[in-house]
């Protein structure tokens, strides 16, 4: 059985400074971690961020979808799972941005819930770049 997380978070930007700080690897590197990002089809990538006892710090991507500035795709594996992360970004008008969030491909609850409280997390930090 495959589960899957959704969540939504509103920012007061501009749909385009949105995308560039989902798309723009220095960017990404400010809010969620270090990274070979970019945004072209079938380009393969890491984040990485510090090893701990549990993991090697190494999340390994590739990019399925880049259809700016409304809908960013890529593959999420690490710790023998592999996901789907879909971003859909939609203008609501008056300077606000919905940003939309599927991850696909759990195998368990237990891996929801981390990455629920990681992205939610990261989304925190990704409202104090918008802001700079």
């Amino acid at each position: 059985m495959s589960l899957s997380l959704t969540l939504d978070f509103q920012y007061t930007t501009s749909i385009e400074k949105l995308w560039s700080a989902i798309t723009d690897s220095k960017t990404l590197a400010k809010w969620v971690m270090e990274n070979d990002f970019e945004p072209v089809v079938g380009h393969r990538f890491q984040f990485r961020t510090k090893p701990t006892e549990y993991w090697d710090g190494l999340i390994e991507g590739e990019v399925l979808i880049v259809d700016p500035p409304n809908r960013l795709s890529y593959s999420w594996a690490s710790g023998g799972e592999k996901h789907t992360v879909t971003w859909t970004l939609q203008d609501l008008g008056e300077g606000k941005v919905n940003l939309h969030l599927d991850q696909t491909g759990f195998s368990n609850v237990h891996g929801v819930e981390g990455a629920r409280h990681g992205w939610s997390q990261w989304c925190g930090e990704l409202a104090k770049v918008l802001e700079q």
